[in-house]
């Protein structure tokens, strides 16, 4: 491996002044957002570090152009180049609907163990929101990215997989709630203790080093006792074991006021808030997309599972102007691989129209130029980024909605933000 890779040294990233950095376009739009993210990224390194640091990158292919040249949508070379390089950043990728083809963005997180999928979600000045104050939302979403539904354990209708494993729950294991077994698909949620475990202790290790209020855990443990109510009860062991002396939680709180009274647990959280402890609670999941419109301002970290952790981010996402400005990545802590991608689909509609909004991926060339230390240009971007929304000066999906707001291409907008560095 030459000197320009990333390496991890005792759990910290080592990076060199001119890394390789792997990139897949995507397809749809993709070519469009990433041609926008590399000129942006290219010109912020340049003007903060002055020539000192820049970044060398490299294209692979994934989706329907790695498919039409190397006949398969996700090629090996693609994934062991992630693999040697650590650290890369990836378009939009193809999925066709109800198909048995593999979404890719799940095999690449997938393959290489990527079981945290970050999620930021904050406002914008100069973005139109549907709230009165969009400006309290601002949580960080650490969504397991491994387990849950998406580890795509499930039968179709009809086949004789389906029969199969249907027989087993009835001879078996004695389930007798199958309301239509003949024509029920069938799927399988695996929720494990360790896969919560590294999930939770990230967000707790994001709070602690960031300075988070507090962590919350999602679920619905009330109905799936033992998958989503083993993620509560299990994200809640980790906090109370590993971080004693950081936290104080929900289920002390409870303890307390049970044996002591409420004033007693009231005195406590008040006695860890004032400690500056990270308070770790918990909600079920339909009730928390509630408190998110009613109060956001209680939220700040937030830890859940796979797909609770997809409508969640979605939902956040809307709340502060859509998903075209929402960013995204999928990392392993451990070994320090780290995706970072646009959150939005291909948008085959209005592919080559030069009026896609880019930032998302450009945000989330933010959140990896923050992962590799050079926070200065991430800034940078950031500003600029905001600057243009407080101008006005968006794409059209944007702009349309902005008082005086001025629909740019793709390609102007991002000359504008290039000028506002």
């Amino acid at each position: 491996m030459n000197e320009n890779v990333i390496t991890i040294e005792n759990g910290t990233l080592a990076v060199p002044d001119e890394p390789v950095i792997p990139y897949i376009a995507g397809d749809g739009v993709g070519e469009e957002i990433s041609a926008s993210m590399l000129r942006v990224v290219d010109a912020a390194v340049a003007k903060v570090y002055g020539g000192k640091r820049k970044i060398c990158w490299k294209e692979l292919l994934a989706g329907e152009r790695a498919e039409k040249e190397e006949g398969t949508p996700l090629p090996e070379k693609t994934l062991q180049a992630f693999k040697d390089y650590r650290v890369g950043i990836k378009g939009p990728l193809m999925t066709p609907v109800g198909e048995g083809r593999r979404s890719l963005n799940v095999a690449l997180r997938q393959e290489l163990d990527l079981y945290v999928c970050l999620r930021p979600v904050r406002w914008y000045k100069g973005v139109s929101s549907p709230l009165k104050e969009p400006q309290k939302v601002n949580m960080t979403i650490f969504r397991e990215n491994t387990e849950d539904i998406y580890a795509g354990i499930e039968w179709e209708q009809g086949t004789p997989e389906a029969e199969k494993f249907y027989e087993f729950l009835t001879k078996e294991m004695g389930v007798t709630k199958v309301r239509f077994p003949k024509t029920s698909s069938f799927g399988v949620k695996p929720v494990s203790v360790e896969g919560t475990s590294r999930l939770v202790r990230s967000a707790i290790d994001y709070a602690v080093r960031t300075g988070a209020p507090s962590v919350t855990l999602v679920h619905k443990g009330n109905i799936m006792k033992f998958t989503e109510g083993g993620f509560k009860r299990w994200g809640y062991r980790v906090a109370e074991t590993e971080y004693a002396d950081r936290v104080f939680t929900m289920q002390q709180y409870a303890a307390i006021a049970k044996t002591a009274g409420e004033d007693a647990a009231r005195k406590a959280l008040d006695e860890a808030v004032g400690q500056g402890r990270i308070i770790v609670k918990d909600v079920i999941a339909d009730a928390f997309l509630q408190n998110t419109l009613l109060s956001p301002e209680d939220y700040s970290v937030i830890a859940t599972l796979n797909l609770n952790g997809d409508y969640i981010s979605d939902q956040l996402a809307a709340m502060v102007g859509g998903i075209g400005i929402a960013p995204g990545a999928n990392i392993n802590y451990r070994t320090g691989h780290a995706i970072f991608e646009a959150t939005h689909g291909t948008a085959p509609n209005i592919a080559g129209k030069n009026v896609v909004n880019p930032c998302s991926i450009l945000l989330s060339a933010v959140m990896m130029l923050e992962y590799m230390g050079w926070n200065e240009a991430g800034e940078t971007i950031t500003r600029a980024i905001e600057k243009s929304f407080c101008e006005g000066k968006a794409t059209v999906d944007l702009a349309r909605f902005m008082d005086n707001g001025t629909a740019l291409s793709t390609t102007s907008f991002t000359d504008n933000l290039i000028n506002n560095l």
